[in-house]
Order: C-alpha cells, then sequence, then structure tokens
C-alpha cells in the first residue's frame, strides 16, 4: 500500500462488536487492498478505507463498493456449484490448511498488540514508535 499512513484497529470499532473482530476487519481490507486478482473497486476501497479517508462504514454503503462484493460473491458462489466432490474435498483440505496459517498469524498479532508497552502498559504493539527512555 502506499498510504502514507494506515488506520489502527481501534478505528474500525466503529463497525466491529469488539478488538478480535476490528483486528480481522483489518487484516482482511489488508488482504483486499493487496490481491491482484479482485475488482479494482474492491482493493479501491480497501485502501481507502486503511488510509482513513473512507470510513468503513460509509465504505460498506457505498454502492460501487457493494456491486463489486456481491459481484464476486456471485462468482464463488458458481465456481463452488461447478466443482466435483473430489474438487470440493481438495478444497476443503487446503481450507483447512490455510486457516491453520491464518490463525497462527492471528495469534502472533494478537500477542504483538496484547504485549505490554512501555512506560504505558497498554497499545496496539503495531505501528507505534518506542517509547523514549
Amino acid at each position: 500500500m502506499t498510504a502514507d499512513r494506515e488506520i489502527q484497529d481501534e478505528e474500525l470499532m466503529g463497525i466491529a462488536q469488539d478488538p478480535e473482530q476490528a483486528l480481522r476487519l483489518h487484516r482482511s481490507l489488508r488482504t483486499i487492498a493487496n490481491a491482484a486478482s479482485l475488482d479494482p473497486a474492491l482493493r479501491d476501497m480497501a485502501r481507502s478505507v486503511l488510509s482513513g479517508h473512507v470510513d468503513v462504514k460509509d465504505a460498506f454503503q457505498d454502492p460501487r463498493y457493494t456491486e463489486a462484493v456481491f459481484q464476486r460473491m456471485h462468482e464463488i458462489r458458481r465456481a463452488a456449484d461447478d466443482q466435483t466432490y473430489a474438487e470440493r474435498q481438495q478444497s476443503k483440505a487446503q481450507f483447512t490448511e490455510w486457516d491453520a496459517k491464518q490463525q497462527a498469524e492471528l495469534d502472533r498479532e494478537r500477542a504483538e498488540r496484547d504485549a505490554p508497552t512501555h512506560g504505558s502498559g497498554h497499545g496496539s504493539g503495531r505501528g507505534e514508535r518506542p517509547t523514549q527512555r
């Protein structure tokens, strides 16, 4: 991403119900922003939210973005309907492997986020400058 600034998880709390959901939403936005295979409108939306130029609630209500999301969901559904039983089984196995990797990354990010910072006793653990001594 080329933005000078990236929002923090806390800035997603207007739509997320808790810090865990905000963390997952933030990661999803990063994934979308960097996925060359996705519709440019989706990537643009994610980048705009991550840079703080567009509020996440506004992005989710913008017809350009919702149309791109629904189109992608339709494509995924159509591809799933066209899979054979063997392909579905292979996809499930691949998903299980991918999900385990994602869970490990989330655990690492949670540990970084929840690690105490010098002097404050709390903080995101990401993107913050070290406390000066």
